[in-house]
């Protein structure tokens, strides 16, 4: 959305929000928490609420005339995703729960039968919780082994030591895109160029990825790519796994029962095609017809309008941040995008995000399902505030003068 002068609209953006219109604690809503949800629009909200109300019934499993508009819905929000990627197929879109169901379905699909006892699986320093727990578990089920690169002080990969731990050991990468606690824009291009040139797999969390920064799949050459539909102005409990078609052609079914079938008789069950092998049970049909209604939201925009706006939201709530003497911000990579990660000298971020909720603005605070990260820049959690397409400079502006009074009332 433009005004006249061709520049981005971000006041005609928000009035597509019902949500900015409630006040908190007195105050105008300031929404600073988009990395966490994102929220959703009135096309969004309409469409699920238009599914519940006249065109509900199960996919793929009925003639009668709800069922077929349901399903002409659900395969119509797959196709929107797969046109989001730039997927060369269909069958290359799998929907989840969301991304760390994603993750899982590799790691026990994909990796857990091809690795062996002393095989690598190879992850980074700043990854999200759902991008390390499903890769130990598959390790301590086959006996392989999970390398870490390291990151620096800014927050950046190291990539000399990314360069050093691939190896011939190395059965597949997986690496966040953009980092949910630092903001970094991590090198997915040179990663995976460097990766397939020894034959290694990679595995994208695009979770923060696909709602900031256009992605396209093919360009890429990635293997799998992960997102959640809550984070791309979508419903909760939707996601979705990319993956090459010729890798998932190859994989086992993740979970039994449902639409991943053909036929079952006791003797034994041939399993369906693509995508569906993978989408076991009734599906998250309100979901990701949510999704689908989302992503043509955000293509009304345009997703390089989003991130430009967001990119400049990011850049000046960081020089307004630094100029603070008790400030310091965590994660200063030169690419970086979507949210700002801070702590206050004396301040422990639960009680930041506890005081400037009171001037009705939200953030986040915690360790971000980071944990590692935390531990790297020796600090037991963050404040964090992320911006969406909504996000404006005035907010940034409330949060500078709000984390100013907080600084006032702890000194």
């Amino acid at each position: 959305m433009s005004d006249s002068q061709g520049t981005y609209d971000v006041e005609a953006v928000r009035s597509r929000f019902p949500i900015f219109s409630r006040e908190v604690h007195g105050q105008p809503l300031c929404y600073l928490d988009s990395g966490a949800s994102a929220q959703q629009p009135d096309v969004v909200i309409d469409t699920v609420s238009q599914l519940h109300s006249d065109q509900y019934a199960n996919v793929h499993r009925g003639v009668h005339t709800l069922s077929m508009e349901s399903t002409e819905l659900y395969d119509g929000a797959r196709e929107k995703v797969r046109a989001y990627l730039n997927a060369a197929s269909l069958k290359e879109i799998i929907f989840t729960r969301g991304a760390t169901e994603s993750v899982n379905l590799v790691a026990q699909s994909y990796a857990r039968p091809k690795l062996q006892a002393g095989d690598e699986i190879l992850i980074t320093h700043m990854e999200h919780h759902s991008n390390i727990v499903p890769w130990q578990l598959v390790c301590e089920q086959t006996g392989a082994v999970l390398k870490v690169v390291p990151i620096n002080d800014r927050g950046e990969l190291e990539m000399d030591a990314f360069h050093e731990l691939l190896s011939e050991r190395t059965k597949l990468v997986g690496l966040v895109h953009i980092s949910n606690a630092l903001g970094t824009v991590n090198p997915i291009a040179e990663v995976i160029e460097a990766a397939h040139a020894k034959g290694i797999p990679v595995l994208v969390d695009g979770a923060q990825g696909a709602p900031h920064a256009p992605v396209d799949v093919q360009a890429l050459d990635v293997d799998f790519y992960v997102f959640s539909g809550h984070k791309l102005y979508g419903p909760t409990g939707i996601g979705v796994l990319y993956g090459k078609e010729s890798l998932l052609e190859a994989m086992p079914p993740y979970q039994g029962g449902g639409d991943m079938i053909l036929s079952v008789r006791f003797e034994g069950t041939e399993y369906n095609a693509l995508p569906y092998r993978f989408e076991a049970g009734t599906p998250n049909i309100s979901g990701a017809v949510g999704l689908g209604r989302a992503i043509d939201f955000v293509n009304e925009i345009g997703i390089e309008a989003i991130a430009a706006h967001e990119q400049a939201l990011v850049e000046y709530a960081t020089d307004q941040l630094s100029a603070i003497e008790e400030v310091k911000i965590i994660g200063t990579a030169e690419h970086r995008a979507g949210l700002v990660s801070f702590v206050i000298e004396g301040v422990h971020p639960h009680d930041i995000g506890t005081m400037l909720d009171s001037y009705g603005i939200a953030i986040r605070a915690g360790h971000h399902c980071a944990q590692p990260v935390m531990e790297r820049f020796g600090i037991a959690a963050t404040a964090r505030a992320s911006f969406g397409m909504y996000s404006t400079r005035e907010e940034v502006d409330r949060l500078v003068d709000a984390v100013k009074k907080v600084i006032g009332m702890f000194a």
